[in-house]
């Protein structure tokens, strides 16, 4: 068989690596990050989905690279195009790319063409392969898992004016400029209305919402599912879970909030030897009923409120993604492109955390003391 050709790529052009050694940190994200993280996975993972898997016709750049220049732009919430433009600039990006000093960027069209294989592979499950190899690269390393599992789901609103698409729509008979986003609520708020009687008021968002699981001990995510934005929360939970315990995700007890509060889940949980910290909706406790004892027993147990007090570890990984990484806002149109950016967004939030944990200095105790 062909070996493997891709696109030469020289770090040791004019001046070679003598200019990145002393313009680029020793302590510079993009260095720290390029020591965690084993690359060749994903070269083997990604070629396969280049005609001539990279053995025949023109040699293209290496899909690492490419997927490295993606992650900078969720890393950094850069637009495609933006990110070309600072690439160009920035030696530290040059320098993690591999790319000279002298060498120009790989064009922005490059990462359009490679986020359109991930979609048109998506039957291969590129991006939970993807992510999975995160994970496992994680565990490699050393990264302590907790046995608590957190599930729960973000809303992203989709790239659509509703107003004019509705006019699209009704007087023009056209159809909706993102065809697979639905109308979700976002939350219910309590507040008064002119007679001062508190009423309930839901607010309601149209786009798609990116199910998650998240372990508490890591504060990685360890599983994603993406839906649009009128999904039942509840029902994503089995799946999440599944899909963790594949990649040998160590669990004890599982927490969600009250919209996962479903008979067949908490069942579910128990069929597998796990603990159920759903929070419970107020009618299993306070119900005039003796089948209530289960779930106030349940309750008071050490493993649910030990669950509950995990929660708020999601919500604020949620907000760190919307915040810092644009996931508010969807970047493409429709549910293939929203996966892409729902899975790139958590493979980047776990490399931050990844950095974060295995270049800190408790870590390099630990890990020196156990060598």
């Amino acid at each position: 068989m062909a070996r493997l050709r891709f696109k030469k790529q020289d770090t040791g052009s004019f001046f070679g690596d003598f200019i990145y050694d002393r313009v680029v940190r020793a302590d510079h994200f993009l260095r720290k990050l390029d020591a965690i993280i084993d690359w060749r996975p994903f070269t083997e993972q990604l070629i396969e989905y280049y005609g001539g898997g990279g053995r025949y016709g023109r040699p293209p750049y290496d899909p690492a690279v490419v997927l490295k220049m993606l992650l900078i732009a969720y890393l950094y919430n850069l637009s495609e195009r933006q990110t070309e433009q600072h690439v160009n600039d920035s030696l530290a990006m040059k320098w993690f790319l591999g790319l000279a000093v002298d060498e120009a960027a790989p064009d922005h069209s490059t990462l359009s063409k490679f986020r359109r294989r991930l979609i048109e592979n998506n039957k291969e499950k590129a991006l939970e392969k993807m992510l999975s190899t995160m994970i496992n690269i994680a565990m490699e390393q050393g990264v302590e898992f907790g046995t608590i599992q957190v599930i729960d789901s973000v809303h992203t609103a989709a790239d659509v004016n509703t107003q004019k698409d509705d006019k699209r729509k009704n007087k023009k008979g056209k159809p909706p400029r993102d065809g697979d986003a639905a109308w979700g609520a976002k939350h219910t708020k309590r507040k008064r209305d002119e007679k001062g009687n508190v009423v309930k008021q839901t607010q309601f968002f149209y786009g798609y919402k990116a199910h998650a699981s998240l372990n508490t001990g890591s504060e990685l995510i360890t599983s994603l599912i993406v839906t649009p934005g009128n999904a039942f929360d509840g029902h994503k939970l089995p799946d999440l879970v599944e899909s963790d315990l594949e990649r040998h995700v160590p669990i004890d007890t599982v927490t969600a909030d009250k919209a996962y509060d479903d008979i067949n889940n908490h069942f579910w949980l128990e069929s597998k030897g796990i603990q159920s910290a759903i929070i419970l909706n107020n009618y299993r406790t306070q119900k005039k009923d003796p089948n209530k004892q289960p779930w106030i027993r349940m309750k008071e147990s050490d493993s649910y409120r030990a669950g509950i007090k995990e929660r708020y570890k999601i919500e604020r990984k949620f907000g760190e993604a919307k915040q810092g990484h644009g996931l508010a806002r969807c970047r493409y149109l429709g549910q293939d492109g929203y996966r892409v950016q729902a899975y790139m967004t958590a493979i980047a939030l776990n490399l931050k955390r990844m950095v974060k944990m295995l270049t800190s200095t408790n870590f390099r105790g630990r890990a020196n003391a156990l060598a």
